[in-house]
């Protein structure tokens, strides 16, 4: 945290309040933090936070003004859909810095907040954040980069970066539903060679989930039960290329139900993992795309980041 300088004010001598950067989408979920953005920073200013306030622009600029202001503010609150959360982590981790950062999810899915139990009610969240109770929870690197809460490629997993942004505010979570079920046509597979403490596979997949959430595209149960969001694990589900309809019907289900009852979905937990492929796979990490890679090592940054939040889930 910043140490707080004296300064003199109309009664004297004082101290500066803190300082905190505010950046949100005004476009994520159908621009709803409009309708809240006076209430919002007038519960930061009560609680003596001088707000400096960025609408984002274009993309990637929550990550700029996160770099920007990570070493010169007591806190960074965001507010939009899980991607510009993770520009935000990311500009942090990039600037090595350990300011605290608060979330108010306004996305169309919000996976992050789900998996964490966070108010949905956006006052309500930032009220949650002014307890400045401190988590300290999971993130990944990703061949140098970082993400919040899921790496993954194949099957549905192009849908929310691939989502028109007006779709996405029009329909809500039926967007990516209908791009998903469109993707169902036309489903590829990757001959990989996965590698970890806890398996050594080669086989031919058409997904992959590497994640710390309870929650991926807006449907929970699909990472598994009992996660934990920093206990230094990811969740990791690999799913094998079903050989006809009933296969994948008994993909589905086991998602579906969170079970893993299938030999063709690999489900276990992992610090590291690494992935070979014979030709370049498409990720994607927090929902954005992540480049095309023939190899990946994913690692997990356990307690990086710090985040305030108060949940009696979490205790």
């Amino acid at each position: 945290m910043l140490y707080h300088e004296k300064v003199n004010d109309r009664k004297g001598i004082g101290l500066v309040g803190k300082r905190m950067l505010f950046v949100f989408n005004p476009r994520a979920g159908k621009g709803k933090i409009k309708a809240h953005l006076l209430d919002i920073i007038d519960i930061f200013n009560k609680h003596d936070y001088e707000v400096i306030i960025r609408a984002t622009q274009r993309p990637r600029d929550a990550y700029e003004q996160a770099k920007e202001y990570a070493s010169s503010v007591d806190l960074i609150v965001c507010s939009g859909g899980d991607g510009t959360l993770d520009e935000v982590v990311t500009g942090i981790m990039e600037e090595k810095s350990s300011v605290p950062i608060g979330y108010i999810p306004a996305g169309s899915t919000n996976d992050f907040a789900t998996s964490l139990f966070m108010p949905k009610n956006m006052t309500e969240a930032a009220a949650m954040i002014m307890e400045e109770e401190l988590y300290h929870c999971d993130i990944g690197r990703f061949n140098g980069q970082t993400f919040a809460y899921i790496a993954a490629f194949g099957l549905f997993t192009d849908v929310s970066y691939e989502t028109d942004q007006d779709l996405k505010n029009v329909l809500g979570h039926a967007a990516y539903i209908l791009e998903g079920v469109k993707s169902l046509f036309n489903i590829k597979s990757y001959h990989m060679k996965v590698s970890s403490e806890e398996i050594e596979v080669e086989d031919d997949f058409m997904m992959g989930m590497i994640s710390n959430s309870r929650s991926i595209g807006g449907f929970k149960n699909l990472t598994g039960k009992n996660v934990d969001m920093n206990d230094g694990y990811f969740e990791v589900t690999l799913i094998k290329m079903p050989k006809n309809p009933l296969e994948l019907q008994e993909i589905m289900t086991a998602l579906v139900v969170g079970r893993d009852n299938t030999d063709l979905v690999h489900s276990f937990k992992s610090r590291k993992i690494t992935i070979e492929t014979d030709e370049k796979v498409p990720w994607t990490l927090d929902g954005e795309f992540g480049g095309s890679h023939m190899a990946v090592e994913i690692e997990n940054m356990h307690k990086a980041l710090n985040l305030y939040l108060k949940s009696m889930k979490n205790k």
